[in-house]
């Protein structure tokens, strides 16, 4: 049983269902039924047009659900009229489909959960484990998404960053459960890339290339977080670095910046350095420059703090920190790490134990207060 080919199917068998007449909430569920036959019919029996027999399934399973005498008739019509599935149809039926999911009607976790299981075909049990709730809150969630955009019609061009930032909120839940959400992010938007040709599409690939190449170094026994400069680099993926790069070229070769090309720029150049001490920091506060010019993101500031911090000295970094807001993410963890550079340790372990305090997940908790801890003991001895 092929279940990244039922998937990758999905998004083109509700797109054809919705263009012969059914509304979006009726031919998802229809399509997720026939991938529920599917995975019990096709291993003993497989179809040799995949596509054609899920549109088929899907399409009688609709028809089925519809009820009372208007849909009877309208049901007759619409059989009447029943199309071939082509083979033409699956490159605008995806790209409208990831247009769909990421309407900006939706708030940003119902647009992931719809992308997830109309775009990417995972069932609302597979999300709600790798989003840590409960099925029926899930179920609730994609079922109100659904509404929202029940009368979205096809005829308009869909906004590519709403797109990307959805697909960059997937990336950067990781992974839980049974469900990788991180590869899933990069199955689909390497999909996208192969529908729409988009410097922004192939910078956002190349960043999600480039920090998955880091993951099997992220994290040492009992899932410590083990810091950029303390890892070992010798984990690293080098095939996905560098794909990441020549991605990352040819878009920057386009002379089109964007937000994701500038942070996968600065990615690449992390993974160019063969040592913590060998990174070229002032390009990298250049990139930050670009990133900043290119969002004004508070994030973005922050981070270049820390590249400056680098580049130039921590009291110079801690300069670019003071005009940021204190109630940022993570901004007291940066003044931590820039004070421990600039020897002030009571200070930074002060600031390291504060930051534990208001952590937004226990691996990055217990760092901090392993970082506290540390310098407190240095300063006691």
């Amino acid at each position: 049983m092929d279940e990244a080919l039922l998937r990758s199917l999905t998004p083109t068998v509700i797109g054809i269902l919705v263009r012969r007449g059914a509304d979006f909430a009726a031919a998802e569920d229809a399509v997720q039924d026939a991938l529920v036959e599917a995975l019990r019919v096709w291993p003993g029996d497989p179809p040799r047009d995949p596509k054609g027999w899920l549109v088929t399934v899907a399409w009688r399973k609709f028809l089925d659900a519809t009820r009372g005498e208007v849909s009877r008739r309208r049901r007759e019509v619409l059989a009447r009229a029943e199309p071939a599935p082509g083979p033409g149809e699956a490159s605008d039926d995806t790209l409208q489909m990831y247009f769909l999911c990421a309407h900006p009607s939706l708030t940003p976790a119902s647009a992931v959960a719809l992308t997830l299981r109309a775009v990417g075909g995972l069932t609302t049990r597979q999300i709600a484990r790798a989003y840590l709730v409960p099925e029926a809150t899930m179920a609730q969630r994609i079922s109100r998404a659904k509404r929202t955009v029940e009368g979205v019609r096809f005829d308009r061009p869909g906004d590519v960053a709403t797109v990307l930032r959805v697909l960059y909120l997937v990336f950067n839940e990781g992974y839980s459960g049974d469900v990788d959400l991180a590869g899933e992010a990069i199955r689909l938007t390497r999909r996208l890339a192969a529908e729409i040709d988009h410097e922004e599409v192939a910078g956002l690939l190349a960043l999600m290339l480039l920090h998955h190449a880091r993951r099997p170094a992220r994290t040492g026994p009992g899932g410590r977080l083990v810091p950029l400069a303390e890892q070992d680099r010798g984990l690293w993926d080098t095939r996905l670095i560098a794909e990441g790069v020549e991605i990352l070229q040819a878009a920057l070769s386009r002379d089109r910046l964007g937000e994701y090309q500038a942070q996968a720029a600065i990615a690449a150049l992390h993974a160019d350095a063969r040592t913590a001490e060998e990174t070229d920091w002032v390009q990298i506060v250049e990139w930050y420059d670009e990133l900043v010019r290119l969002t004004g993101s508070p994030v973005a500031r922050l981070n270049r703090a820390v590249a400056v911090g680098e580049a130039d000295g921590p009291r110079a970094g801690l300069a670019a920190l003071a005009g940021l807001d204190p109630a940022l993410p993570r901004h007291t963890a940066v003044a931590a790490y820039l004070h421990e550079r600039d020897g002030d340790l009571a200070t930074a372990a002060r600031l390291y134990a504060e930051a534990a305090r208001s952590a937004s997940s226990l691996p990055e908790r217990d760092h901090l207060t392993r970082q506290a801890a540390r310098l407190n003991a240095r300063t006691r001895g």
